[in-house]
């Protein structure tokens, strides 16, 4: 029987010691808060998307760093088997739109409930309160942890499952980073990723709680497409949030160290350029002597109307018979790409994920062990792995986690 110690109680952490005691381990479970999963808590709205029912190929198609890192992980411990296993634990599951996985109660507490069962019947100890500040090393072998108090404890293998930087109020303060970089390890740079975007422009702010479920986005570099999108998203006082916008973050943020990108919105996506021309004759046919501003209402929700009036080109006074085929078609290039100017992104305390971490090249694919220190493993958001929302992020963390306690209990 191994002694096998753990960092960090969130999902990667809880997952591990299921698995690491259910091969007959005894298995320590350190978790600085007064209660484990406390970042597991608030996912998905507290609903959490605890994965994504694609295909498994489909799964590193949403990972933005690193994917083939996280081959032996996707494939030894698949979405099904995530699904299965919570299934079994006692939570029944429902599928969403783009293949998110739920709890059928909307409930979050249900997988944390389930994980603190499954650790009791595996015989996980489970300390509460109490926080790591040092790993421990003898001659490039793990050896065990030293805690905040000065207490020290050992063990035959260590899991580093500390999180990342995203919601420090949940105890993500990067603790890992320092773990890693005082043993040895190479540091990816850190930032904050599935994260609102911060916008120039004043009246993006005036539009703040306007959500649209249908819109385009695309993100240009002077003349190159970074970025290309359809979905849902939302204006806030100071940018932009919503799904579309934090899928669109995960790809933007080493971009925007280079300085400003221009967005456009189409806010008609399902209408070509002529179908819109024609949409806003209509409009106008329909009231010939009436003034531009109460004939465009009808195509926009109200809180955006008065800034199309603005950037539109068109005096809102304008009777519409006065209005030309010109201004008529430059009003409508508008509606197809609205735009504004992203300035940077929000902060780790806005952010789903953290972007960067230790580096993959010094962690076996396979196992998730250590190059560096024998028996010590990283797991979950600690590694430069991140993916797009959906689900991905949660599964690198139960995936990772079932290979390292699978490693660490000598059943690779």
């Amino acid at each position: 029987m191994k002694k096998i110690l753990i960092v960090g109680g969130g999902a990667s952490g809880m997952f591990a010691a299921v698995h690491a005691g259910r091969n007959g381990h005894e298995v320590h479970l350190l978790e600085k808060n007064e209660k484990p999963g406390k970042k597991l808590y608030i996912t998905g709205k507290g609903r959490c998307n605890l994965t994504n029912a694609c295909e498994t190929e489909e799964l590193f198609q949403a990972v933005m760093s690193n994917r083939k890192f996280l081959y032996s992980a996707f494939y030894t411990c698949t979405n099904r088997d995530v699904m299965e296993f919570f299934e079994e634990a006692g939570v029944p599951l429902k599928i969403e739109r783009g293949n998110r996985v739920f709890p059928v109660s909307d409930h979050s507490s249900d997988i944390i409930r389930a994980l603190e069962r499954e650790m009791k019947k595996a015989g996980v100890h489970i300390h509460l309160r109490t926080e790591v500040k040092e790993l421990l090393v003898t001659e490039e072998r793990i050896s065990g942890v030293r805690l905040s108090d000065g207490r020290e404890l050992y063990g035959d293998a260590v899991m580093v499952a500390t999180g990342g930087l995203s919601y420090p109020s949940t105890g993500s303060t990067g603790d890992g980073y320092r773990f890693g970089r005082e043993t040895g390890h190479r540091l990816a740079e850190t930032g904050p990723s599935l994260v609102p975007l911060q916008v120039k422009e004043e009246y993006i702010g005036r539009m703040q709680g306007l959500s649209l479920r249908n819109a385009g986005l695309t993100i240009k570099k002077e003349k190159k497409i970074l970025y290309e999108d359809f979905g849902e998203m939302m204006f806030t006082h100071s940018g932009v949030t919503g799904p579309m916008i934090l899928s669109a973050s995960a790809s933007l943020g080493k971009h925007l160290k280079g300085g400003e990108l221009r967005a456009y919105l189409d806010l008609k996506p399902a209408l070509s350029p002529e179908q819109l021309d024609d949409r806003i004759l209509r409009e106008f046919e329909s009231g010939p002597n009436r003034q531009f501003k109460n004939v465009i209402g009808v195509l926009f929700p109200s809180s955006l109307t008065p800034v199309m009036l603005e950037l539109g080109g068109i005096p809102p006074e304008k009777v519409i018979h006065e209005i030309t085929r010109e201004e008529r078609q430059a009003f409508g290039a508008l509606v197809k790409a609205f735009p504004f100017t992203i300035t940077g992104t929000g902060s780790f305390n806005e952010a789903v994920v953290t972007r960067g971490g230790v580096s993959v090249k010094d962690i076996y694919p396979g196992t998730m062990e250590s190059r560096i220190v024998k028996n010590l493993y990283f797991i979950g958001e600690v590694l430069d792995v991140d993916a797009l929302t959906g689900g991905y992020n949660l599964q690198i963390a139960w995936s990772t986690a079932y290979l390292a306690a699978m490693a660490a209990s000598g059943k690779e």
